[in-house]
């Protein structure tokens, strides 16, 4: 079953860094999208969350894993 996480980061430097941890960690094929996500009414780039697209077309990533990756870097995993 396909599934999509989405990974919640601080900052885009945070999305970065977990991008690039995905292949290393988890073996995701498909490079992770990168969104930025501003807050209300914010307009600064400052002030706004970077969401980490992961495609899972096989639905075999750990969700809990993947809660615990974005968890380093302050972030969360999205609920489905």
């Amino acid at each position: 079953m396909s599934e999509r996480h989405v990974l919640v980061l601080p900052d885009r430097d945070a999305a970065e860094e977990v991008a690039q941890e995905l292949p290393d960690r988890f073996g995701v094929g498909e490079e992770p999208q990168m969104v930025r996500d501003a807050l209300a009414g914010e307009d600064d780039a400052e002030d706004a969350q970077w969401l980490v697209v992961v495609e899972d077309p096989e639905g075999r990533l750990d969700p809990a894993a993947l809660d615990a990756l974005a968890a380093e870097y302050e972030g969360w995993l999205e609920a489905p």
